[in-house]
């Protein structure tokens, strides 16, 4: 029988937990405060302790830290009414298996109580390599993936590119059959990764539902993507934060979390007759998907010098091959084009340090992680589009010099004839 302490100081929300835990089995001890916590955990061992933040002698934070120390440490979950991204980073950085926001529903803390028990300890990096070897990988006879999960709640946190604001998300599993799904931090409104959902795609990707919006969705989108993630949510404002401006710190997330397989099964997208949208003309804007073994897309930019023409084809073989051949690559601008992003409100949130700038002469803030990687950075946006499908898709894409109103026009024909 596996012990559980409970520690918060409202007795109510002791003794509800302490009756559904009870009810599922386990051993359940109470404690009000820090200090009767640490006796307890010292004297009877618990292998998890769900941990309220916000409390009169030693606050959560702190009795979190003081546990990291202990011989036989618990595994904690940290639990509040009042939680932010920032204290949430604060937790998991210190070793909190997971962050739970109250009121929280039964089937949600069962969840999380479950997985803390199953799993003491993160994958080390062997054994997580060895299982994002296998995840997403490309069989050509195969038409059904498994449904995925992460296999617990992450955190990060960053600027959004066009609202400027400093920001973060909170990247929670959810059950089988429940998608990708974005919901804010304050109102609890939510959105679905979805093309229904779509709002607009000037310089991003925005989704809108009822009160939530949220944009440059296509980074952490395309991660999900690779790694074959079916099921998540994502917790935050108004923005999924740029990062370095490439989705390398998605990668590193999940890899973090780790990925879940459950129960059931998605149906991969393939489709059975090409499809295109814009001009046919090679040397003119297009893009077009057509049968094939496997995902691939082969992407051409031309800009004027310092640019110039830059090719490159990504074929899919797994997370491995996105996140070492197409994650790095960053978002990229031009400084004649500011001040016009800037009048409309837009790439408030651009940095030295999170996207590639040009002038009319050469690159002015960085060198490049690929010669090609301007090319590699619009693959990524298109295999994050391409996930507003809702399921894995399977085809050759050629896109040239498109962007993510293509990449929308090009589903919108894609769900017409294979959904």
């Amino acid at each position: 029988m596996s012990t559980v302490l409970v520690v918060d100081d409202e007795s109510e929300i002791r003794s509800s937990l302490r009756g559904v835990l009870g009810d599922e089995g386990l051993r359940v001890l109470e404690a009000q405060g820090g200090r009767e916590a640490l006796d307890i955990v010292r004297r009877e061992h618990p292998e998890l302790v769900l941990l309220d933040v916000w409390m009169p002698d030693i606050d959560g934070i702190e009795l979190l830290r003081q546990l990291q120390s202990e011989p036989q440490r618990p595994q904690v979950v940290m639990i509040s009414g009042h939680g932010n991204v920032e204290t949430a980073v604060q937790a998991t950085k210190l070793g909190a298996f997971d962050f739970i926001e109250k009121p929280f529903s039964i089937d949600a803390l069962l969840q999380v109580v479950g997985r803390a028990l199953e799993d003491g300890r993160a994958p080390d990096s062997q054994d997580a390599e060895a299982a994002n070897s296998s995840v997403g990988a490309t069989d050509s006879r195969q038409r059904r993936h498994p449904e995925r999960t992460i296999g617990k709640s992450v955190i990060g946190s960053g600027h959004g590119l066009h609202t400027g604001v400093r920001s973060g998300l909170i990247l929670n599993p959810l059950p089988p059959g429940r998608g990708i799904v974005f919901k804010n931090l304050t109102t609890g409104a939510s959105v679905p990764a979805h093309l229904d959902f779509v709002e607009s795609t000037g310089y991003a990707t925005t989704l809108h539902h009822g009160d939530m919006s949220v944009g440059t969705v296509e980074h952490l989108l395309a991660t999900f993507h690779a790694y074959g993630i079916t099921n998540a949510l994502v917790k935050l404002q108004s923005e999924v934060p740029v990062m370095d401006g490439s989705a390398k710190e998605f990668c590193a997330l999940l890899e973090d979390a780790g990925v879940e397989e459950q129960g059931g099964g998605v149906d991969e997208i393939t489709v059975s007759k090409r499809v295109a949208i814009g001009s046919e003309d090679p040397e003119e804007e297009g893009i077009s998907i057509e049968p094939a073994d496997c995902l691939s897309v082969s992407y051409t930019l031309r800009y004027p010098e310092p640019v110039g023409t830059q090719k490159y084809t990504f074929e899919f073989q797994g997370p491995a091959s996105f996140r070492d051949q197409i994650a790095p690559a960053r978002t990229f601008g031009f400084v004649k084009d500011m001040k016009a992003m800037a009048s409309m409100g837009l790439a408030s949130g651009g940095r030295l340090d999170n996207c590639i700038l040009i002038d009319d002469e050469k690159i002015v803030n960085t060198e490049l992680r690929f010669p090609d990687e301007l090319a590699r950075h619009k693959i990524l946006d298109v295999l994050g589009d391409l996930y507003l499908l809702g399921r894995p898709v399977r085809g050759k894409i050629d896109a040239r010099m498109t962007g993510h109103s293509d990449n929308i026009a090009l589903l919108k024909e894609i769900a017409k004839t294979e959904i």
